[in-house]
């Protein structure tokens, strides 16, 4: 006969890795900052403010004499930078506080691989001249590519931040809650690819009126760019559906932060739509994306993935 018996974690232990969830969710806060740093650099057309050089700026490793384009830029890498190192530093920290084959040292690893190719695509960019008012065909699909990429780094830094402070969850949740959490992962995913694109063609073809913006959207000669805009608002109605059957599921506080917080960001995406999309409220509507996604996925980790106690088999 087999009994489940607790494992208390001893004081000297508690305390030591009290300060770890705190920094990882300051890592998490600053990755925030720079993701929207980044949406900056895309809504003045400033990624070639530092021309064809990554990672020197201009072939300096201080600009001087910047204009307003290279100095948005230089503090978008200058920040990468500083998230770089403060991942580095969760990374050492989490292997050091954690034992093999806890699910965090696998998160922070994946926050570094994914933090390493979020730098190699935002070099591609800038080296292949996907940036400013280019609107090929290509960059649409590097828009998506690295705002995925993005939104998995984001994630994973969450799932870090998360399974450190090693909270127990519930495990009794009905069968179609993992489905639920699944789909809602991956329709949100596509809400925020087509929402790069979407974001992109309003900076780069700022519609005069809405009745202007909903012309162009069907208009045969309007670049891929701009007939895909529609793509997004139609994914974030799918993915709200999604939302609202996993946080049926859940019926718990994060269930209900999950609703809330989609439920603001629809409120800022027509904003923004109405607004055609100024620069101030491009970044606010992507700041309610990256609080929802961050919800979202800390959810779903509670349904897939839940830490009831830490428990171990015993005869």
């Amino acid at each position: 006969m087999s009994s489940k018996i607790a494992h208390v974690a001893t004081p000297a232990k508690a305390k030591q890795g009290r300060a770890l969830p705190v920094y990882a969710a300051v890592v998490l806060g600053f990755m925030v900052l720079v993701i929207l740093e980044g949406a900056l650099v895309r809504a003045t057309g400033s990624g070639a403010g530092c021309g064809n050089h990554w990672p020197l700026c201009n072939g300096d490793f201080f600009p001087h004499h910047p204009r307003l384009a290279t100095i948005i830029e230089y503090t978008h890498r200058s920040m990468t930078g500083i998230c770089t190192a403060l991942v580095a530093i969760l990374i050492g920290w989490t292997f050091l506080a954690r034992e093999r084959g806890d699910r965090a040292r696998r998160a922070v690893i994946w926050s570094g691989i994914l933090l390493i190719t979020e730098a190699l695509l935002g070099a591609l960019l800038v080296k292949g001249g996907y940036v400013e008012n280019n609107a090929s065909d290509m960059r649409v699909l590097m828009q998506c590519i690295h705002f995925t990429n993005t939104m998995l780094l984001l994630a994973a830094i969450t799932l870090s931040w998360w399974w450190l402070r090693d909270r127990a969850q519930p495990i009794n949740l009905p069968p179609q809650a993992h489905t639920a959490a699944w789909l809602a992962l991956g329709a949100t995913i596509v809400v925020g690819g087509t929402g790069s694109v979407a974001a992109l063609a309003d900076t780069l073809f700022p519609p005069t009126s809405l009745q202007a913006a909903l012309l162009q959207d069907i208009a045969a000669h309007s670049p891929m760019l701009v007939r895909m805009r529609w793509v997004h608002p139609v994914a974030a109605l799918i993915g709200l559906g999604c939302a609202i059957w996993l946080a049926l599921q859940l019926s718990s506080t994060l269930g209900r932060l999950v609703l809330a917080l989609i439920s603001v960001q629809l409120i800022l995406g027509a904003t923004n739509v109405l607004l055609l999309a100024p620069t101030w409220m491009q970044v606010v509507h992507l700041l309610g994306a990256d609080l929802y996604w961050i919800a979202l996925v800390a959810a779903c980790a509670t349904v897939i993935a839940p830490r009831p106690l830490n428990f171990t088999e015993a005869s």
